[in-house]
């Protein structure tokens, strides 16, 4: 780590750097070679020395265009809409049933579950290819017209340049007032897991939960989700405030990042198979290649992933049926997401050396 500063004048401490990752992950190809040769930018983790905020000082957010051909979606895993449920109950613990906003609902399943569940709710998002009445297909800004009891931020506020102004706007869009419940990566989890495939181009803010503390000054709830990969708060929005870095709880960032999961994979097997073709996976493809170590073979359960190619490396996504045709019994699938080992197990008949990424 290095002491510097921005262009600004802000002092920060360097952190990581990497350079030349995609800039979208979840952005999919038809061929591979505009998969290669989609665009790129660099990474270099920083620790705010006067916020305490932790993020990418190397990110344009003007290369970030979010069209139809983003693919996020994740509700095609029983784990994973196990974990929406249990998100939604504290939805109903703490913001209620009635006059809720999602505000960047994606694809919408989210905001269905709510809805199924007597919720009054409305959506917004420009990325939405649906039919429902409810979701706009824009961005929730002062002017909309409309304001919320409660707002509902899931896995979009580390994608925001400036997370403060963007929960400034939000505020003021909502009326000054209202509760917020916002959902992100947990970035200690990362330190704690080594885990350098979860530092990529489209997330340009790393949170922890004392960074909300810092940034309302009423926190109702807060706590951790999807086996600690995630943290989420409900704060009170009209107590929101700049957070101030707070000396005696500094970012511990390990000293040899990478070191540990790159060792894993130069001893798992001369074929490497990954199951997971999201954002864990394209960049442990990336780096996985650079270290002269590249993967063969790419699985997801996503259909709108499968047949399409993975940026940068311009791997092939293929379904669990087809890829599995070429696998032999016995060799080594490296699991992307250790949330999903049982799944994947039973989806594959457990005939296969497996190995979770993310086990320390």
């Amino acid at each position: 780590m290095s002491i510097g500063s921005l262009k600004s004048g802000a002092k920060i401490n360097v952190l990581y750097k990497q350079n030349q990752l995609p800039i979208f992950q979840n952005r999919m190809y038809d061929s591979e070679i505009s998969a290669k040769n989609c665009p790129k930018g660099d990474i270099e983790l920083v620790e705010d020395l006067i916020s305490g905020l932790v993020y990418n000082a190397a990110f344009h957010p003007e290369l970030m265009i979010y069209d139809s051909s983003y693919q996020n979606e994740q509700g095609v895993s029983p784990i994973f809409l196990e974990h929406l449920n249990q998100v939604a109950q504290i939805i109903f613990q703490h913001l209620g049933k009635s006059s809720l906003v999602e505000v960047g609902c994606g694809k919408g399943l989210f905001l269905e579950i709510l809805q199924k569940n007597g919720c009054d709710i409305r959506g917004f998002d420009p990325t939405y290819e649906g039919d429902n009445e409810k979701i706009l297909k824009q961005y929730f800004l002062p002017g909309v017209g409309m304001e919320a009891l409660s707002l509902i931020l899931r896995h979009v506020l580390e994608h925001v340049q400036d997370p403060y102004d963007f929960l400034v706007l939000l505020k003021n869009a909502n009326g000054g007032s209202g509760k917020i419940y916002i959902e992100v990566p947990c970035f200690d989890w990362i330190c704690e897991h080594d885990a350098w495939f979860d530092i990529f181009y489209e997330h340009v803010n790393y949170f922890r939960i004392a960074d909300f503390y810092r940034m309302f000054g009423s926190v109702i709830s807060s706590g951790h989700l999807f086996g600690g990969q995630y943290l989420y708060v409900v704060a009170d929005l009209s107590t929101l405030r700049k957070p101030i870095i707070d000396s005696s709880d500094r970012v511990q960032f390990p000293k040899e990042f990478g070191r540990s999961l790159i060792e894993k994979v130069r001893s798992s097997s001369k074929r490497i198979a990954i199951w997971g073709g999201a954002s864990k996976g394209v960049i442990f493809a990336v780096i996985s290649q650079r270290v002269g170590y590249p993967v063969d073979t790419v699985i997801d359960i996503n259909p709108a992933k499968q047949g399409k190619y993975l940026p940068a490396t311009g791997l092939l996504v293929q379904s669990s049926k087809e890829a599995l045709k070429h696998l032999p019994p016995g060799s080594t699938i490296l699991v992307m997401n250790s949330n999903y080992l049982e799944e994947i197990k039973l989806m594959s008949s457990n005939l296969y050396k497996y190995i979770g990424i993310d086990y320390e």
